[in-house]
């Protein structure tokens, strides 16, 4: 038995329960109850719960406790009823494809795997994040493709997560497994205010066996911090 999240399964079996309940209901404001949103739901609830893990069957048996807790149960309702209003109001734009398109199709070639690239935008004068703005990343000059839907390509940058961007390049094919190539990537970032910026970066891959499908966040490559001045900053500069 593998690490696994207990809560996972009551989140899971507590999101699924109200979004039939609220459908019975027929709640004016549930917009969409796809498979896409209910995801996005039970993630949003685990990500403000504390974990239960266990390894083993003895592991479960000990953490059977949880199913009985009557006001976990009803803390978990509450943050997943909020959860539903939110996502209703706030669907992703690909929300209501298949989910087979939102996933990483496997496949047994020889493939170049990318880890994820994540970066910074900061303003060269007060070294704030910077929100709003748009980062695409380029490989020979054309639009990375990403390994699925749920990545974008251009993204966008946000307040709330600190000016920060992500990537996850889909993979691209080898002639074997072991072959040693280096790609060169370049990401040009636009935003509001500020003079058009670009950034290189080159990442050494040796082929796998086969594409992975499986996210492994502590496969990842930070990319330095970007830095980005003022038009107006820029141009006094060029003037002197």
């Amino acid at each position: 038995m593998n690490v696994h999240n207990m809560m996972e399964d009551l989140v899971t079996a507590e999101v699924n329960g109200l979004y039939e309940q609220v459908k019975r209901d027929k709640a004016a404001w549930l917009s969409c109850d796809c498979k896409n949103c209910r995801l996005d739901t039970i993630s949003y609830v685990l990500n403000r719960i504390p974990p239960k893990y266990v390894v083993s069957g003895r592991g479960v048996t000990h953490s059977n406790e949880i199913f009985s807790d009557h006001q976990l149960i009803a803390d978990i309702s509450a943050v997943a009823m909020d959860g539903l209003r939110i996502i209703s109001s706030t669907k992703r734009p690909f929300h209501s494809l298949p989910r087979e398109e939102c996933e990483v199709q496997r496949e047994e070639n020889p493939s170049f795997n990318f880890p994820t690239f994540t970066g910074y935008l900061l303003d060269g004068s007060t070294f704030e994040p910077i929100s709003g703005a748009k980062v695409l990343l380029k490989l020979d000059g054309s639009p990375v493709q990403m390994v699925d839907m749920t990545w974008a390509n251009p993204t966008q940058t946000f307040q709330s997560t600190k000016g920060a961007f992500t990537f996850w390049a889909s993979s691209l094919p080898a002639v074997q497994a072991g072959e040693s190539r280096k790609f060169e990537f370049e990401i040009e970032i636009e935003a509001e205010g500020y003079e058009k910026s670009f950034h290189y970066f080159d990442v050494p891959i040796i082929s796998d066996k086969t594409k992975k499908t499986e996210l492994n966040t502590a496969c990842s490559i930070k990319i330095r911090d970007i830095v980005l001045f003022k038009r107006e900053i820029f141009e006094e500069d060029m003037q002197n």
